[in-house]
């Protein structure tokens, strides 16, 4: 029986190059509708999602992440904060959140890839985040420029996978 979701777990790669055009406002709902959903600890959900999509905002967006400077030519971008209150939990229930919407866009054939980790403190405060809140990250949204064709570089099953006790091999 075939399963969507493993399948987006098997074939999502990281992309940085987006085709020109916008993604349906109902995808991008659904992305960060993806996001809403995820669980968290304690039922905290201690996120925000900021929606990004006009083309000079976009811009600065990707002048303010190291990483992302190819945010300037997405379709849309979503800055991801959470609350600095929660703790510990908060780093991981986002981290959870953006891969639920990673997930969830790749399984609708939008591209993206994690830019940043923490401490964007100038995304926070261009893009008017409360003081309370740490930036985690910024996630581009586009189509693939290019059809993406490839195999992914994973170690084998049996070097990141045990049975009963660490090192025993799976029969």
């Amino acid at each position: 029986m075939a399963n969507e979701v493993f399948e987006a777990v098997r074939t999502m790669l990281a992309v940085r190059e987006f085709a020109d055009g916008p993604v349906p406002d109902d995808v991008l709902g659904r992305i960060l509708e993806a996001g809403r959903q995820t669980a968290s600890a304690r039922n905290g959900q201690p996120w925000h999602f900021v929606l990004v999509g006009e083309r000079d905002r976009l811009r600065k967006l990707g002048s303010l992440v190291r990483t992302g400077g190819y945010t300037a030519n997405a379709a849309a971008a979503v800055i991801v904060a959470f609350e600095k209150a929660i703790g510990q939990y908060g780093m991981s229930d986002a981290s959870r959140a953006i891969q639920s919407m990673l997930l969830t866009a790749w399984g609708d054939g939008v591209a993206s890839n994690w830019t940043g980790f923490g401490g964007l403190e100038g995304v926070r405060e261009e893009f008017g985040i409360p003081v309370t809140y740490d930036v985690l990250a910024v996630l581009p949204f586009g189509y693939p420029r290019r059809k993406i064709a490839g195999k992914k570089k994973r170690k084998s099953f049996n070097e990141v996978v045990s049975e009963e006790r660490f090192g025993q091999t799976i029969a």
